[in-house]
């Protein structure tokens, strides 16, 4: 309730140098109490007056602050149902570049397998000719079977004896006979290749055997024939090719007049 008029009217009293709680207390104690009071009201209302303008401004920031600590409780809120979504965004993007890479992966995976594809198609094309031809000597060799076997066991039965001029005469008595009795059989027939691989040949030159055509067909009729062979061999190949070739099978060797019999038992 302290005004400003008051602390004037009380200023020329407060300005007397005997005004004071000393003074007072010399005149009367209780008085002395009162002086004090007044002092201190005046001081008071003095340092009051610049105290309420800030009091109030306090009063106004406190209530900036307040609406201003709302709106970041509101926008903190708001900040996290955005990080919650980006989260989620974030999450589906992770997804989408993880299934985005996946597909790129299979995309190149099958890419390469197009490619091979395309290359083995290309090559399987070129083959087309070679299978045509092969299918079609396939039927060749079906139809002339007959004679062809007509002819290796004819060559296998009565061969043997000759030289190699006596049996291609044979072979060519018995393709006469065969066209004359209208027995399909392959014009180029070979019977060294027909009887005998590359491999079993090989491996009877490695035994001992000679490379010659001759000493190739001894090698089958002697391995194909179902009688004993009898190998005239003044050079002893035969001999050793033999001997080679079944030293694991039991062979007897009877050796008299220097001729040998060679039987493989």
């Amino acid at each position: 309730s302290i005004t400003g008029e008051t602390v004037e009217l009380l200023e020329p009293y407060l300005d007397m140098e005997d005004y004071n709680l000393e003074t007072a207390k010399k005149v009367c104690g209780n008085v002395a109490g009162l002086c004090s009071w007044t002092q201190a009201m005046a001081y008071f209302y003095g340092i009051n007056k610049e105290v309420l303008p800030l009091k109030a401004n306090l009063a106004l920031q406190e209530g900036r602050l307040a609406a201003a600590q709302t709106e970041l409780n509101n926008a903190q809120i708001q900040l996290d149902e955005k990080q919650m979504e980006l989260d989620q965004v974030q999450a589906m993007y992770d997804s989408a570049m993880k299934e985005k890479q996946a597909l790129l992966d299979d995309a190149e995976a099958c890419r390469k397998k197009m490619n091979n594809a395309t290359a083995l198609i290309e090559g399987l094309g070129g083959e087309k000719l070679r299978w045509t031809a092969s299918s079609k000597n396939f039927q060749n060799q079906i139809v002339n079977l007959v004679g062809n076997v007509l002819l290796a066991t004819g060559f296998l039965s009565y061969s043997g004896p000759f030289n190699q001029e006596y049996r291609n005469l044979l072979l060519q008595l018995w393709k006469k006979e065969m066209d004359n009795s209208k027995i399909p059989y392959s014009n180029d027939l070979n019977l060294t290749g027909m009887l005998v691989d590359n491999a079993t040949v090989g491996e009877w030159n490695l035994q001992g055997l000679p490379n010659d055509d001759l000493s190739i067909q001894n090698g089958i009729i002697v391995t194909k024939a179902s009688r004993y062979p009898l190998l005239i061999d003044p050079q002893g190949q035969g001999k050793i090719w033999i001997k080679n070739k079944e030293k694991n099978n039991g062979l007897q060797v009877n050796s008299s007049f220097s001729i040998f019999y060679m039987c493989v038992i």
